[in-house]
């Protein structure tokens, strides 16, 4: 359990430092005031928020012999992650669209994208993401949980607070159908559509160089799509039984540790504009030491 512990530890403490360091070079550096890093920004500000509401109470219950926690604990806990994560669909459903626009409109992407769209998408993903967060959390009190129960996972989550459930949760799950079936698949259409426009738009560039450049602009943004879905339908909407237990459990850890800390490397390591913004701000550092 302390081997747990420590790995635990590092990926969420390289999540926090990874993440804060891109949250800081968005806000400090003016080569990075755009709309690509502002949004970029608002998804390094989400990962460390709802990993911080998962992984201090793992590490906590990693550690002490007690691992109970209290129904209203773990209810604001369900609507904490629930908010950032919904927040963070629909972000990166904002992020295609920049990336369509960047791509398949670049001569009027500057009037498009401009200061104040970016604000009021930014504003609109934090807004729905609460309404979505707020639907399922406002459902939960209707279940009672009676006697000692014990939680098959990590952390609060929906589907695992309906396995211990004394009453029915037919409507709280009829509600996640629901949800998904709406606020969810508007989502998708909003992230994938932009996708298959610009995947058409590249085929069309004759220039070889200028596909390459096109293509690589979108793969990571396409990459950490993928695994957010992924993690997401496996967890939601997949029927757990009682032997998927050890792998809905790891898809969850997944799904709140290392995605966080997956996310802010995918779009880093390739991002040359990153790259030299981190260069910059190491320099200015060394010269003010000196």
């Amino acid at each position: 359990m302390n081997g747990l512990f420590v790995l635990f530890l590092l990926i969420y403490l390289m999540t926090l430092i990874i993440n804060l360091l891109i949250f800081f070079l968005v806000l400090t550096d003016h080569h990075l005031h755009n709309p690509m890093y502002f949004f970029l920004g608002n998804l390094a500000f989400l990962d460390m928020s709802y990993s911080s509401v998962t992984a201090p109470r793992m590490l906590f219950d990693l550690v002490t012999k007690s691992r109970s926690i209290a129904l209203p604990a773990c209810t604001a806990q369900v609507f904490f992650f629930l908010y950032f994560t919904s927040s963070e669909l629909f972000l990166l459903s904002a992020m295609s669209y920049d990336r369509y626009i960047a791509i398949c409109h670049p001569l009027h992407y500057t009037q498009i994208m401009s200061w104040r769209v970016c604000a009021y998408m930014a504003s609109v993903v934090w807004v729905v993401g609460c309404i979505c967060s707020l639907i399922h959390t406002l459902f939960l009190p209707r279940l009672s949980f009676c006697g000692p129960t014990s939680i098959h996972n990590l952390f609060c989550d929906l589907p695992h607070l309906f396995q211990i459930a004394c009453t029915d949760p037919f409507v709280n799950i009829i509600v996640i159908f629901i949800a998904g079936a709406s606020l969810g698949l508007g989502a998708f259409l909003l992230t994938f559509l932009p996708c298959v426009r610009i995947f058409i738009t590249i085929l069309r560039i004759r220039s070889k160089t200028g596909k390459l450049k096109a293509f690589s602009t979108c793969t990571s943004h396409l990459t950490v799509v993928f695994i957010f879905y992924g993690s997401l339908i496996f967890i939601y909407l997949v029927p757990t039984s009682s032997n998927m237990y050890n792998v809905n459990k790891l898809f969850s850890v997944m799904y709140a540790l290392i995605n966080p800390l997956l996310n802010p490397l995918i779009y880093s390591l390739r991002n040359k504009d990153l790259m030299e913004a981190l260069k910059r701000s190491f320099y200015h550092i060394k010269s003010v030491k000196g």
